[in-house]
């Protein structure tokens, strides 16, 4: 006949139900972190810090001819990511582009361009006689009109802007 008494070791199984116990608070905790940063990542939040970016200064020329004017913008990115300039739109206007200043044998001309870099914490400023928005067949303006422009980011999606009818200077 088998005694046991009070302070002899526990059986196997009571180890083995104890040690599942304590192993059960850790593994829920891993398994929930890991799900939670499983979807932090699938969200996009992680990653690269985000674009800020900010536009201002919108001008576009009042049109000297009902052929093509010009439009401009200072871009600035505050951001610690680059982020790029893909398009520029508006109701008002029809068939918008950007555009180059492109010089050769004393002959300028713009010519248009896919996108536009906008590095992170910097500036870009568009001028007659570097960057544009090409506008072409642009609605009658006179100096002062505003028009509402979307500027389209590939990473900070559509920012909305006014730009001021102005007289071109060249």
């Amino acid at each position: 006949m088998t005694t046991t008494t009070e302070g002899s070791a526990p059986s196997w199984r009571s180890r083995t139900i104890g040690a599942l116990r304590t192993a059960v608070l850790p593994v829920v905790a891993c398994t929930a972190t890991l799900s939670l940063l499983t979807v932090y990542t699938a969200t996009g939040a992680a990653g690269d810090p985000p674009a800020r970016i900010n536009v201002s200064n919108g001008r576009i020329f009042v049109p000297l001819n009902s052929a093509s004017t010009a439009a401009f913008f200072d871009i600035a990115n505050t951001g610690a990511a680059a982020d790029e300039l893909e398009s520029v739109s508006s109701p008002s206007l029809r068939v918008t582009m950007l555009g180059r200043n492109v010089s050769k044998n004393g002959i300028g001309r713009m010519e248009p361009i896919d996108s536009l870099p906008v590095p992170a914490r910097s500036e870009v400023r568009m001028t007659p006689f570097t960057l544009d928005v090409m506008v072409l067949d642009p609605p009658q303006l006179s100096v002062g009109n505003k028009i509402s422009v979307d500027l389209w980011f590939r990473k900070s999606g559509r920012i909305t802007v006014e730009a001021v009818a102005v007289p071109a200077q060249w």
